[in-house]
């Protein structure tokens, strides 16, 4: 990982221990000072210079966009540049994140000092490496962790509009409502033209710089693409497999590329380097998520590329209600949407028990405590179903592709997110994004000829099936020996129908090729690699059910 265009950092903040701080700074990429005090303490890969300073007040941030000029409060930056960074100003000290909480702080407080990092791997030189089973209770359930959880009991991380704040000798926590909850974005009745003019304004910013357009066959990459190349910009596109066992993706994205007249390439992908792909994201991402084993061939290509991404992240829940199903937009009582919208989130019943009764049950309900109170400062507000898809599997499942694969090497731009842009799409009644309605209005609006090419949005059925590399010979093998692992070390967890399929061998596993098995078996996968890692630093596997 080279910290090219978005730094690695690290620091302190409270009474701190220099041992542990000089600990902390040893263990993960090699830093330089950017601020040390006695309450404050900030680490950089790269040099970082304040985009504030006047006497002993101070203001970093380490974002995509960074600020320019001091705010008043440090929510202000986080919502509108989306980015964390540490204030102070002489009594107070606040370490802050973005308001969606992309770009991610981790921490670990120890007596009166927190520590903290943009890496969770340092953080454990400092904590007994200890097994949070709620979070993988979720990494399994819903394929993220929920609210503050990590893989690991001792380690935490700061979600979106959050602070950790060291002011009259005491460290305390602030959360505030970003702008998109303080004030409720009531319909505005924005029009589809309106809508691609904001984007347009969006991609002013980036007058004269090449950017690169992955297009695939669904509606947010053909309007970021129809917008740029109106707008005259400098852009290519690829393509790459997704590995869901169509590959409609090419075939649509090709049409689209050739209507924009838009150069477009497709990057191959090789079923012998799955078992490697997957280690490599999976350790990358820190065992966050199954997803994106498919997207690493794809972002080591856009590191070298000389080009920015622009990446369609929060398009779906904030334009087409992606995630958001009938039952929700029908639910009457507020149990009943949550219920929904966590319905929607989690993975389906898989073909045969995958886990044990009884550690099903206890991770149904340790998720859907999780869940609520992750999503609990939604409730009521006009636009809960979009945010509180948003704000969990947005920011913390799909996000990571964008911000831990593609950067911190290259840039990325996600448009949707842009102030501007949000706050207009997110006042548009979910009524009216109903079935994609609106979004074929946006498409429409864009670029008529290219909104009447075929999309997987709507297109259900496969053009030509081919083999998926998730399922090949050499996953086969990899997933399998995943497996065992999980099932000699936590034999608890699993079914005795999965007991028996494991002991088939690697090819008995060619019977779950559903895509809720697939994703069962990533995240079941991906958990026993995090106890092969961590073999040796673990003590107590036993599980709570």
């Amino acid at each position: 990982m080279q910290f090219n265009v978005r730094p690695y950092v690290c620091g302190a903040l409270g009474r701190i221990d220099t041992a542990l701080l000089g600990k902390l700074t040893a263990a993960g990429p090699k830093v330089w000072p950017a601020l040390q005090s006695d309450e404050a303490a900030l680490f950089s890969s790269t040099p970082l210079p304040p985009y504030h300073r006047s006497g002993d007040a101070y203001a970093f941030a380490w974002g995509e966009r960074l600020p320019k000029t001091a705010e008043e409060d440090w929510i202000t930056v986080a919502e509108t540049y989306e980015t964390p960074g540490l204030i102070g100003d002489g009594r107070r000290v606040a370490l802050h994140t973005g308001g969606l909480g992309l770009v991610d702080v981790y921490y670990v407080r120890l007596d009166d000092a927190v520590y903290f990092s943009s890496l969770i791997q340092p953080l454990l030189t400092l904590v007994p490496i200890e097994i949070d089973w709620s979070a993988w209770a979720s990494i399994l359930q819903v394929t993220f962790p929920l609210g503050e959880a990590t893989p690991y009991t001792e380690v935490k991380r700061l979600p979106g509009a959050s602070a950790l704040v060291w002011e009259h000798g005491r460290l305390t926590t602030e959360r505030r409502l970003p702008r998109w909850l303080r004030t409720e974005p009531y319909e505005r009745w924005i029009s589809p033209q309106e809508i691609v003019d904001l984007l347009d304004h969006v991609y002013s910013e980036y007058d004269g710089l090449p950017l690169l357009v992955p297009v695939s066959g669904g509606y947010d990459s053909r309007l970021l693409a129809s917008v740029a190349k109106a707008r005259g910009a400098d852009v290519e596109s690829w393509t790459t497999s997704p590995d869901d066992g169509t590959d409609t993706d090419i075939d649509f994205a090709r049409a689209i590329t050739r209507e924009l007249g838009i150069p477009h390439r497709v990057i191959p992908q090789d079923p012998a380097s799955y078992p490697s792909d997957a280690m490599e994201v999976a350790r990358r991402l820190e065992y966050l998520t199954p997803h994106h084993a498919w997207y690493a061939p794809f972002a080591k290509e856009v590191h070298g590329a000389g080009r920015i991404l622009v990446d369609g992240l929060a398009g779906g829940p904030l334009l087409k209600n992606f995630m958001v199903s009938g039952a929700a937009l029908e639910a009457r009582t507020q149990a009943e949407r949550s219920a929904a919208v966590l319905g929607s989130l989690s993975l389906g019943r898989p073909s045969q028990p995958f886990l044990s009764k009884s550690a099903a049950e206890w991770m149904e309900e340790t998720v859907r405590e999780q869940f609520l109170a992750t999503t609990s400062m939604f409730h009521g507000h006009r636009a809960e179903l979009p945010l509180s898809v948003l704000h969990t599997r947005t920011v913390r499942g799909i996000a990571r592709s964008a911000v831990n694969l593609v950067g911190p090497e290259a840039s990325f731009l996600a448009p949707f997110i842009h102030p501007e842009f949000f706050d207009a799409a997110l006042s548009v009644g979910v009524a009216r994004k109903h079935q994609g309605k609106f979004y074929r209005e946006v498409l429409h609006a864009a670029n008529p000829r290219v909104a009447a090419l075929p999309s997987t949005n709507v297109i259900k059925q496969p053009l030509r099936r081919v083999p998926l590399r998730s399922t090949a010979a050499p996953a086969r093998s990899y997933s399998h020996r995943m497996l065992e692992i999980l099932a000699d070390r936590i034999p608890a967890l699993l079914s005795d129908e999965m007991h028996e399929v494991i002991a088939g061998g690697p090819d008995a596993l060619t019977r779950f090729n559903g895509w809720n098995d697939r994703f069962w078996v990533r995240g079941l996968v991906l958990f026993g690699l995090w106890l092969s890692d961590f073999e040796n630093d673990l003590s107590d596997l036993a599980p709570p059910f």
